[in-house]
């Protein structure tokens, strides 16, 4: 089920920076059409660190009574407390989602015993499978392989979104892990390589605003096709990399703007994005072949 060009999807907001659930209709039917295999939820694209539970729950419901199994719906539940998150998943599983993505709790740095115990804890309130998520530039943490592969071991943990752009962590990850745990890129860069080496797939930012030609270029990839696959690639790389020229998902979300698919909102303490970035990533995302309103 979590294989392929998954979407860290933003969280469209209007000005006001409420919710926008008419433009969030939009993006799902537009990624249920391009080919994107599933949603993330509430992650950290979805500035999930700003997000309500009524929103993350609303958010939710109404993908999964939308895609309706024309994409798969991956709720992000990770706080940088047990009990908290424990207590999301509870009511988080009683929607009909396809899995859970728990993050590696920030800012209070556990040591690697601590982020087993943790994750344990959650996945034994699971009642939906769970995806780990390492993204050690963002939590200040780095979940090693020896503890994935613990963590692998234990019923209802699936899979894990790696964010460590490392190639010789993939490796390690798929020698140590039970066979069968699913492997997906966390970094948008070297996802191809990632696929290459032995990954699954992705949790893209890049998919956000170019879903049909991610899909396709994780797919040659995933067959072997090396050469279609770089090249698809090599069309994306631009916004691989203007897309972080501030802090996602700042400049992913001024481009589907430029897209015309959601509006300018982001929630303090992000900002939109400054008018000296604006033209390198709408560059990126015409070399990608994206169609954007007319501007600098």
């Amino acid at each position: 089920m979590f294989v392929g060009s998954l979407v860290a999807i933003v969280t469209p907001m209007r000005d006001d920076g409420t919710v926008d659930f008419e433009a969030w209709a939009r993006l799902l039917d537009f990624h249920a059409a391009n080919g994107t295999a599933g949603v993330v939820v509430g992650g950290t694209t979805g500035e999930s660190a700003t997000l309500t539970e009524a929103e993350l729950r609303e958010l939710t419901a109404r993908a999964c009574e939308q895609l309706r199994g024309r994409a798969a719906v991956i709720a992000g539940a990770g706080t940088s407390s047990t009990a908290t998150t424990v207590a999301r998943i509870g009511w988080l599983a009683q929607l009909p989602i396809d899995g859970l993505l728990l993050v590696t709790p920030a800012y209070n740095r556990p040591s690697q015993e601590g982020l087993y115990q943790h994750f344990a804890a959650c996945a034994a309130a699971a009642r939906k499978p769970v995806l780990l998520y390492n993204v050690p530039s963002r939590t200040a943490v780095d979940m090693q392989p020896a503890t994935v592969a613990r963590l692998s071991r234990l019923p209802g943990i699936v899979g894990l979104k790696e964010a460590v752009p490392q190639l010789e962590r993939i490796g390690q990850l798929l020698a140590q892990c039970v066979p069968g745990f699913t492997l997906l890129s966390g970094d948008d860069a070297t996802a191809r390589a990632a696929i290459a080496a032995g990954a699954h797939g992705v949790i893209s930012v890049t998919a956000n605003v170019a879903p049909r030609r991610m899909s396709e270029m994780v797919a040659a990839a995933r067959a072997g096709s090396r050469e279609p696959a770089a090249q698809l690639d090599a069309a994306l790389a631009g916004l691989h990399r203007e897309l972080f020229v501030e802090a996602n998902p700042i400049p992913v979300k001024w481009l589907l703007g430029q897209m015309g698919l959601i509006g300018p909102g982001v929630r303090l303490p992000l900002t939109p994005l400054a008018s000296a970035y604006q033209a390198q990533v709408r560059a990126a995302g015409r070399a990608a072949g994206l169609s954007l309103s007319e501007g600098a």
